[in-house]
């Protein structure tokens, strides 16, 4: 037996899919934010801070938004049963 991965023995194994209702993950777009506040030149980085800070205040707004939608009982039409005769 082999112990080569990648001998041509065997097919290339795929990475798993990933778990079914996986979340978002938002690191990787804080970081990308961040690395850009970085770069940005001396003149400009209290602007972009600002900016960042505005999108991650609205990003707040939106997800309160959301709970309270998840919090308040559905709003089904309400059904009368009318007897006929």
């Amino acid at each position: 037996m082999n112990a080569d991965p990648l001998s041509d023995d065997e097919p290339p194994r795929r990475p798993p899919p990933p778990p079914y209702g996986r979340s978002f993950d938002p690191s990787p777009l804080f970081v990308l934010l961040d690395g850009m506040r970085r770069a940005a030149p001396r003149e400009m980085q209290g602007q972009l801070t600002q900016l960042i800070r505005e999108f991650l205040l609205t990003l707040r707004s939106l997800i309160d938004w959301y709970l309270e939608r998840l919090d308040r009982p559905s709003r089904e039409p309400e059904v009368e049963d009318i007897p006929i005769d």
